[in-house]
C-alpha cells in the first residue's frame, strides 16, 4: 500500500478561490448593511471599542495643539491687556479734560448768569412685550405710575432715543417708539447745527426728515441729536443717522431717510428719563394782545 507524504507547506485554497469567497462575503455584507441595517449594532460596538485607541493615537497631536493654543492665548491676552491699559489711560485723560471743561462751563454760566442745567434721573425698566396693534410701533415696560412714570417722559437706551411714554398704568406704561407713524421729534444736525423735524414712518428701522429744503446742507452720515426746544427731550441725545437723500426737483422738499441709533426693536431694558431742565414759561401770544390794541386805537 502506497503512502503519500504530506506536503511540506500547507497552502490552503487557491488565490482565485479566496478572491471569490471574500468577494461574495463583501457583497453579502454590503447588501445586509444597505437593505436591512444589520451592521449598525456591530458598527456601534466597534466604534466604542476603538475609541480609546483613537484617543491614544491622537494624544500627541492634541497635546501639541493645546500647547500652541496656550502660548497663543497667553500672548493675545498680554496684547489685549496692554491695549486696555492704553484705552484706560486715554479715558482717564479724557475724563480729566471733561471735568475741567465742566468746571469752566460752570464758571462761564455764573459769569453770564445763565440757567444751570439740572442733572436728569433715569429709571431702569424692562420691556415686557410689544403692543398688539400691528399698525403702531409701541412697547410695554414694567414701570408705571407707582414708579413716578408719567406721560411725555422720554425713553432712551445706551445708544440713543427709543421713544416716549404715551400711556401710563399703575404698574405698567406704554411707550411709543420714534419709528411710529406720526411721531415727531425736533432734532439738530450735529455737523451744521441746523434744526430739523424727524418723523416716524411706521416701519421699524426707518425714519424720515420732514420739510428739508432742496438746498439744505444735509449729507449722508450726519448725526442727528435732540434739540431740546420741545421741552421734552434733553438736548444732545443721539437720535438717528442720515442714510439716504433723494432730492426731487419737482417738489419743494427733499426726501431724507434716516436710521435710528437707539435699539427700537431689539431692546430688553430701557431707561425712562425722570427729570429734565425746568424751562421758563412761554411768552404770551401776540394774538391775545392784537385785538386790545385795535380797540384802543378805535376808541381814541
Amino acid at each position: 500500500m502506497e503512502h503519500t507524504p504530506p506536503p511540506f507547506f500547507n497552502t490552503g485554497p487557491s488565490p482565485l478561490t479566496r478572491l471569490l469567497i471574500f468577494s461574495v462575503l463583501s457583497l453579502a455584507l454590503l447588501i445586509a448593511d444597505a437593505r436591512y441595517k444589520h451592521l449598525d449594532a456591530i458598527r456601534q460596538v466597534a466604534a466604542v471599542a476603538i475609541y480609546p485607541l483613537q484617543r491614544i493615537a491622537a494624544a500627541p497631536a492634541s497635546l501639541l495643539s493645546r500647547l500652541g493654543e496656550f502660548f497663543t492665548t497667553h500672548s493675545a491676552l498680554r496684547a489685549e491687556s496692554a491695549r486696555l491699559a492704553q484705552e484706560n489711560l486715554a479715558s482717564a485723560t479724557l475724563t480729566q479734560k471733561t471735568r475741567a471743561l465742566e468746571a469752566e462751563n460752570a464758571s462761564l454760566r455764573k459769569l453770564l448768569e445763565a440757567r444751570e442745567q439740572q442733572q436728569t434721573r433715569n429709571t431702569l425698566a424692562q420691556v415686557l412685550y410689544a403692543a398688539r396693534d400691528p399698525f403702531t410701533q409701541r412697547i410695554v415696560i414694567d414701570k408705571g405710575a407707582q414708579h413716578e412714570v408719567h406721560n411725555g417722559q422720554p425713553v432712551i437706551d445706551a445708544t440713543g432715543v427709543v421713544g416716549q411714554v404715551t400711556r401710563v398704568y399703575p404698574m405698567l406704561a406704554e411707550v411709543t417708539l420714534i419709528t411710529d407713524k406720526g411721531h415727531l421729534i425736533p432734532v439738530l444736525n450735529a455737523r451744521t447745527g441746523m434744526r430739523l423735524v424727524l418723523a416716524g414712518t411706521g416701519v421699524r428701522g426707518v425714519l424720515e426728515l420732514q420739510f428739508v429744503p432742496l438746498n439744505a446742507d444735509v449729507q449722508k452720515g450726519d448725526q442727528l441729536v435732540t434739540s431740546g426746544i420741545d421741552g421734552i427731550y434733553t438736548p444732545g441725545l443721539p437720535v438717528a443717522e442720515v442714510t439716504a437723500i433723494e432730492p426731487n426737483p419737482l417738489a419743494t422738499f427733499s426726501r431724507v431717510a434716516c436710521k435710528p441709533l437707539g435699539g427700537v426693536s431689539n431692546n430688553t431694558r430701557v431707561f425712562v428719563v425722570q427729570g429734565s431742565d425746568a424751562l421758563p414759561p412761554r411768552p404770551p401770544e401776540d394774538s391775545e394782545q392784537a385785538p386790545r390794541g385795535r380797540k384802543g386805537r378805535k376808541g381814541g
